[in-house]
């Protein structure tokens, strides 16, 4: 069983490196357990996203990019960049994201 290498971050940690593009680095404060249901929410929404567009109902797309969106958000990849957070506004940011989520289903 191979084990996964992380991906390359910029000397701030504040980006990944993957393909040679940089992307904003998930919070690194995120509690494991949180950053572990934020990542099922998001993948989830991201098949909502897909099963959508392939049915072509923009309703459904619409909702789901949100949930992507709220996803993101709340694990710092989008939005008020973390490392401009204090810490409480870190947690109240990933605390209101999975909340958010947690009530859509």
């Amino acid at each position: 069983m191979s084990t996964r290498e992380p991906p390359e971050t910029t000397p701030d940690g504040h980006f990944v490196v993957i393909g040679g593009r940089k992307w904003r680095a998930t919070d690194p404060s995120l509690p494991e357990e949180i950053g572990a249901r934020l990542r099922s929410h998001l993948m989830s929404a991201r098949r909502a996203v897909r099963a959508a567009t392939t049915a072509s109902d923009e309703k459904a797309e619409r909702e789901a990019r949100a949930r992507v969106q709220w996803a993101k958000v709340a694990l710092g990849e989008r939005g008020t960049p973390w490392w401009e957070q204090s810490d409480d506004e870190r947690r109240r940011r990933w605390e209101d994201g999975l909340k958010a989520l947690e009530a859509q289903g």
